[in-house]
């Protein structure tokens, strides 16, 4: 799948690419990262892609001119047919939060998008009204640009792909993934079988040392619920209401309290 990036910093994700695991779905081109800058888009002899806001304020606002030659280069050298135009998506704080449901969907687009990364007080709304189709957004804070979201897009959406994490069953035991009911992953383990703290020795749960696989996935499970009950209640009220709580896991949170 291909994704257009259109930021005023293309430098930002070269290193990015180029590093990870993940770096084996960018150089296969199983998602194919191509990046524009606006600023090749502008006029005069300083490229200017933004301005002082209508009606005062502090900042600058990015202009829709040179984003809009932007994206007609785009979809010029996409050569899609009218209906079948991948989305324009725009990283903005009005926008939807973005969750592993959403990442499983863009995952799962052959047309895969054209990413927009505003800058400075943002974006000409303008543009954002006559060409943009998605607004994301990571969570109720505000960030300098939306390179940082394009990233977390594109890395969350490269893990997914066959072959890039090695072990295909890997992103089944991530947090959120539907084959875990939507719960949070449980605590990780490994050697050396007690640490030396700072507090003292510490060592790995004994059921996990057993070899017995049935009590170690239980044991698992219970910990999923567990530490979904205490940070997360909504996603325990969520599998409850979708019938993915068995009778055991009912009554283990019961004896949570």
């Amino acid at each position: 799948m291909r994704f257009d990036v259109v930021t005023l910093f293309p430098e930002l994700f070269e290193p990015f690419q180029a590093h990870g695991i993940n770096r084996r779905a960018f150089e296969s081109k199983q998602v194919d990262v191509r990046l524009w800058n606006p600023r090749d888009f502008a006029e005069g002899n300083y490229r200017r892609v933004d301005d002082r806001p209508f009606g005062g304020g502090p900042g600058m606002v990015m202009m829709a001119e040179p984003l809009w030659r932007c994206l007609q280069a785009i979809r010029a050298e996409r050569a899609e047919p009218e209906g079948e135009r991948a989305p324009v998506v725009l990283f903005s704080p009005v926008g939807d939060r973005l969750d592993h449901a959403g990442v499983e969907t863009w995952a799962g687009s052959s047309r895969g998008a054209v990413l927009v990364c505003g800058r400075y007080e943002g974006i000409d709304q303008r543009f954002i009204d006559a060409c943009v189709d998605v607004q994301l957004s990571l969570g109720d804070f505000v960030l300098s640009g939306g390179e940082i979201p394009a990233m977390a897009l594109l890395d969350a959406v490269a893990r997914l792909q066959p072959g890039v994490l090695g072990d295909e069953g890997s992103h089944q035991q991530d947090s959120f993934n539907p084959a875990l009911d939507g719960l949070l992953d449980s605590p990780h383990f490994t050697r050396p079988e007690v640490w030396q703290g700072p507090q003292g020795p510490l060592g790995v749960p004994p059921v996990l040392l057993g070899g017995h696989h049935e009590r170690i996935e239980r044991h698992r499970r219970e910990q999923r619920l567990a530490l979904t009950a205490r940070q997360r209640p909504d996603l325990i009220a969520r599998a409850r209401a979708e019938g993915r709580l068995g009778p055991d896991d009912e009554r283990f949170l019961r004896g949570l309290g």
